[in-house]
């Protein structure tokens, strides 16, 4: 596994590297009916996914905890360059109704030439490190089941 972590204060940013060409891996993130099949972390069950992929556009996704719980994960789109960069907003409404402040994640995706591909996430703006790092562990989850998924499908 090749993924490197490295919080820094409000920001959380992982890399990984994927075997698959960047057109690929971008249409993994912006494709509905791929992404709702992968973008939950490791041990969730995605239950819904809605995606208006263009700046101003909004997506959404609901998902299931392994204790039960349904989370609620929003934002809008606000930038969308294919294939190399989505960034959008982030909240986090979770199954008592808390509502996470925004933050901003950027998704910039490097061609490595030979099919690979580098994936560089920076998830920004956390109020908490306890924040930051239940999100770094989501990431690393979901981003392990990005890749089982493109190099399975």
């Amino acid at each position: 596994m090749n993924i490197m972590v490295k919080p820094a204060g409000s920001e959380l940013v992982l890399t990984r590297e994927l075997k698959a060409p960047r057109e690929r891996v971008f249409a993994a993130w912006v494709d509905v009916k791929q992404a709702s099949l992968w973008w939950v972390p490791r041990d969730f069950t995605p239950l819904s996914c809605e995606m208006d992929v263009r700046p101003g556009g909004v997506w959404r996704r609901r998902m299931r905890s392994p204790s039960g719980d349904v989370i609620l994960k929003h934002g809008v789109y606000r930038e969308v360059a294919s294939p190399e960069r989505l960034v959008f907003t982030y909240v986090t409404e979770d199954a008592s109704g808390t509502i996470d402040p925004e933050t901003l994640v950027s998704v910039s995706l490097t061609d490595l030439g030979g099919g690979r591909t580098r994936l560089t996430l920076w998830h920004t703006a956390f109020e908490t490190e306890l924040s930051r790092d239940d999100h770094r562990r989501g990431w690393t989850g979901g981003l392990e089941r990005l890749a089982d998924f493109i190099e399975n499908n």
